[in-house]
């Protein structure tokens, strides 16, 4: 069986221009030909085009991508576990920038007490201070926020590791119970979404079931949190909103 270039472009997301500056340079050959000439893709042609497009996604020029794809020596299986690696270490860093973000949308101001190299140390190219002036907009006159303000302006570069990585390891495990198919309504839920509750008690601010509930539905209206939980498991984001809502029910 074999695709046309449209069908293919349709399928794998791409413009029909891409597939043919593809095609001039080498890189991906459609291997046949209609009787009138147009370019016909085979399976074997779409592997291939599913490999570009992993390592495209991850930063590759395609020069490189062409000397990956292209190794002898190489094989499919190989392609896939490099892949894996490199799209888990992306998932991982993009946790540790949306747990940046998060704490950043709590508070105008974090007033970290780092040296610029410590900051990016923590956060990675992300800076706290640029979503500044929308938390102070949306939280600036609560006493949450200047209960937040003034923790994390006490807190040194060890504490934020030391917070970020508390919060990581919550996230690993609610993405865990998800997978054993526990419902967000079982006790094993309801416990955990009790413990990212008294996180945010314990580095930020006193926060009672009502105020979590709240949190709890930014979780799934504001895309940016969204992302934050979908990064480390689809569906993540809802899961939590639901446990957090059953353990403000169970202890209403």
């Amino acid at each position: 069986m074999s695709y046309s270039v449209g069908q293919v472009a349709a399928t794998a997301g791409v413009t029909v221009r891409t597939l043919h500056h593809y095609d001039e340079i080498g890189l991906l050959s459609p291997g046949g030909r209609s009787h009138a000439g147009h370019r016909r893709y085979e399976d074997d042609d779409l592997d291939r085009l599913q490999q570009i497009l992993f390592y495209r996604e991850l930063g590759f020029p395609l020069e490189e991508v062409a000397a990956l794809l292209d190794d002898p020596g190489a094989d499919p299986v190989d392609h896939l576990r490099r892949q894996h690696g490199l799209l888990v270490e992306r998932i991982e860093r993009l946790q540790r920038m949306a747990t940046a973000v998060e704490h950043a949308m709590e508070a105008k101001k974090m007033g970290i007490r780092l040296t610029p190299e410590e900051k990016f140390e923590v956060f990675g190219d992300f800076d706290p201070d640029a979503h500044a002036e929308e938390a102070g907009q949306r939280w600036g006159g609560t006493d949450a926020y200047r209960e937040s303000q003034r923790r994390a302006a006490s807190y040194t570069k060890d504490d934020w590791l030391r917070i970020q990585a508390e919060a990581k390891d919550l996230n690993e495990r609610i993405a865990a119970l998800m997978g054993t198919g526990a419902a967000p309504e079982s006790p094993e839920a309801m416990d955990l979404a009790e413990e990212h509750r008294q996180q945010i008690r314990r580095f930020y601010y006193a926060c009672d079931y009502e105020m979590h509930v709240n949190l709890a539905e930014m979780y799934i209206t504001d895309e940016r949190f969204t992302a934050t939980y979908e990064a480390i498991r689809p569906g993540m984001a809802v899961y939590l909103r639901d446990a957090i809502l059953a353990n403000a029910v169970r202890n209403a």
